[in-house]
């Protein structure tokens, strides 16, 4: 597949809300990811990590509503661009979330994602 072809796929399935089918589809083994935060979980190594990180994301927010926009591709990478209403549960506060994520594709798979608020 190419680029622009795991990109749309990817996007599929992540608008029909299946994140978790697309990162076990998509995402590499040894995939790198990258938050623009400090902490623990501002680089996450490996595919069980990536999940994990997913997980604890998932456990601590309540998310009211989204989308996605994109793909948008240039050679083996493309982005997407999130947008969010959600509620962190360690505050209780409803915010909106805007952030752009940046995936690299090598052997058709996703190597690397970075993301960007």
């Amino acid at each position: 597949m190419t680029t622009a072809e795991i990109a749309k796929d990817f996007t599929e399935l992540l608008k029909r809300g299946d994140s978790h089918g697309a990162a076990a589809k998509y995402n590499a083994d040894d995939i790198v990811s990258y938050e623009a935060m400090e902490g623990p979980m501002a680089v996450c190594n490996g595919k069980e990590a990536v999940k994990e990180k997913g997980a604890w994301w998932e456990a601590n927010h309540e998310v009211h509503g989204g989308s996605i926009e994109g793909p948008y591709v240039n050679g083996d990478q493309f982005a997407l661009r999130f947008s969010f209403d959600v509620t962190p549960k360690s505050t209780g506060e409803r915010v909106k979330m805007d952030e752009v994520g940046l995936y690299t594709v090598k052997n058709g798979k996703i190597s690397e994602e970075r993301f960007y608020y």
